[in-house]
């Protein structure tokens, strides 16, 4: 079974102008950008790639565009999480036969399942395939919040479960996965990456891949060498991006500004799908917010030529 670590992107989904298909080529360009800077990971048809507006034949072309490019040298995970048992078991299916190396998946959303209806599901999908599976708890959309003794009981009885990306906004449920596994789950952080590296943490699943791929995959890098207060001055920064988002838009309203970010990089993904608002529907305000957050990228660039200049701390 392969062994995931560090900080991977979950990856936005290049979509043509008015997204009326996905583009491929843009998908591509996008990969490169992020194998040349070193992130080690990628995760595609997550929260952050808008999973929940591709069709099955566009879900099998990212899947296929992203394991074919990426042609080994990192390792791929896909999203297959549905509410509907069946089609997150085929989804999971589609996945492996297309090569991904990996599986990321929220328990079913929107019902509030039982502890027993959330491990049937995993039941199911985990007879269905031998790919590792990484939970993902994200109560704040799946409707669901999977405690560690849930966890430790899907950890338990399936061997392909031994990654879970902890999005529950209880930063201590980190170190309760990791006792309740008597430390056989391997935890991803969803949020507060440094503080979750600190509590046992050994990767993190992070959005800001998608426009500041050296900072924060190179964060991590900097925790697994022990240089942890440097590593702190990178989410201080990704903090007043954050703000400066939240500031004009809801929760997980991201994905436009992420788009537009990628694009301001020099790797234009196209805009999202809706309902999700488009970055043009900002207008000005829009605007003037990516104007403020290009000065603290441009920050962040700074502080990176002067880390990876520096010495290691003895």
């Amino acid at each position: 079974m392969p062994q995931f670590h560090g900080s991977y992107t979950v990856c936005v989904t290049p979509f043509s102008e008015g997204g009326q298909s996905v583009d491929t080529g843009a998908l591509r360009r996008f990969i490169d950008w992020q194998l040349e800077v070193g992130v080690p990971g990628l995760i595609v048809l997550g929260t952050t790639g808008e999973f929940l507006t591709v069709s099955d034949e566009e879900r099998a072309e990212i899947v296929e565009t992203t394991v074919t490019h990426v042609n080994g040298r990192v390792p791929v995970l896909v999203g297959t999480m549905d509410a509907y048992t069946p089609r997150a078991v085929a989804s999971s299916l589609q996945a492996e036969q297309l090569g991904a190396d990996g599986l990321m998946i929220l328990p079913p959303y929107y019902y509030t399942p039982t502890d027993d209806e959330i491990f049937e599901y995993y039941r199911a999908i985990c007879e269905a395939v031998s790919l590792p599976v990484m939970l993902y708890n994200n109560p704040v959309t799946s409707n669901v919040d999977m405690p560690a003794a849930l966890v430790a009981r899907l950890t338990k009885s399936f061997e392909q479960v031994r990654y879970i990306k902890e999005s529950s906004r209880d930063i201590a449920r980190v170190r309760d996965v990791i006792e309740a596994t008597d430390g056989v789950m391997n935890v991803y952080a969803g949020e507060r990456a440094v503080d979750s590296f600190l509590l046992g943490a050994i990767g993190y699943v992070n959005p800001y891949g998608n426009y500041i791929p050296r900072a924060s995959s190179r964060m991590w890098d900097f925790l697994e060498a022990g240089r942890v207060e440097e590593a702190r001055r990178v989410p201080r920064l990704i903090d007043a991006i954050d703000h400066t988002i939240a500031a004009g838009h809801p929760t997980y309203g991201h994905q436009c500004y992420s788009k537009r970010l990628a694009a301001l990089a020099g790797y234009p993904v196209g805009d999202v799908r809706p309902p999700i608002t488009r970055f043009s529907q900002l207008g000005e305000e829009g605007q003037r917010r990516v104007e403020v957050i290009a000065g603290y990228i441009g920050q962040l660039d700074a502080l990176m030529d002067e880390l990876e200049q520096k010495a290691p701390q003895a």
